[in-house]
């Protein structure tokens, strides 16, 4: 497993489904059905079973995360700069394929984008007509009244897709509070950071492209891009670049 020099076998892969550490159970596959109310219920007593959860859930007085100088005054998304991920693989698109997400609120400040990377497609001659595109996630909560911790832990093998039991996780070391790496075998790859009540994502994916003419169907099924362990440092060195960036 590929890792930044200083951090070299300090993580690892383990087997499909399962994940490195104390982690021994698997996130309950997807969200039970919500059973309807029973109109029946009177409303006070429908009330205060709403009251008592939320103080289960949120207990009242209790403490703040500290968000450990992470502050998000406008969209960050603009400013991150993949320093390592261009070097390993192609410098950054100047504009985004996909419009970013923007949210502030009293509980909790987050932004997501998508940004592609320059294609090898705009580079002549192409050696194949095949050719790999890439594209990396970004997504920073800033969670300013309630600690994801248990959250951040509960949701370590599963990806925006869903619950992948055939998913790697791995632990990463000296990054945050807790870090790991989640890897799928469809080209797609995720690490994510908790540091007190901030919560990174940075995401890699990785597809096949076809240079096509006249619409001409491809003669095979194009290269494997499956394997994103080469990116792993750059990855990692990236999420630490986004960090800083973000510490006021």
């Amino acid at each position: 497993m590929i890792s930044e020099p200083e951090m070299v076998d300090e993580f690892g892969a383990v087997g499909a489904g399962e994940v490195v550490g104390d982690f021994d159970q698997r996130p309950v596959v997807g969200p039970r059905p919500r059973r309807p109310w029973r109109w029946a219920v009177g409303g006070a007593v429908l009330a205060s079973a709403l009251w008592a959860g939320a103080l289960y859930m949120h207990p009242v007085g209790a403490p703040e995360p500290d968000l450990h100088g992470y502050r998000m005054d406008g969209d960050p998304c603009p400013t991150v700069r993949l320093k390592a991920i261009g070097a390993a693989i192609a410098p950054r698109e100047s504009t985004p394929g996909i419009e970013p997400e923007h949210l502030n609120d009293p509980a909790l400040d987050r932004a997501k984008c998508f940004i592609s990377l320059r294609s090898p497609a705009a580079k002549k001659p192409i050696r194949s007509r095949w050719y790999t595109e890439y594209s990396v996630g970004v997504t920073v909560t800033l969670h300013k009244r309630t600690d994801p911790a248990v959250e951040f832990e509960a949701m370590r093998g599963t990806a925006d897709s869903g619950t992948d039991v055939d998913a790697k996780v791995e632990k990463v070391p000296n990054l945050g509070d807790s870090a790991y790496l989640l890897t799928q075998d469809d080209g797609n790859a995720e690490l994510r950071v908790r540091e007190g009540g901030a919560v990174l994502s940075l995401s890699l994916a990785s597809y096949a492209q076809f240079d096509s003419e006249d619409g001409e169907t491809p003669p095979d099924e194009g290269p494997d891009t499956s394997d994103l362990s080469p990116y792993q440092s750059a990855m990692i060195s990236d999420m630490r670049d986004l960090m800083n960036s973000l510490k006021r």
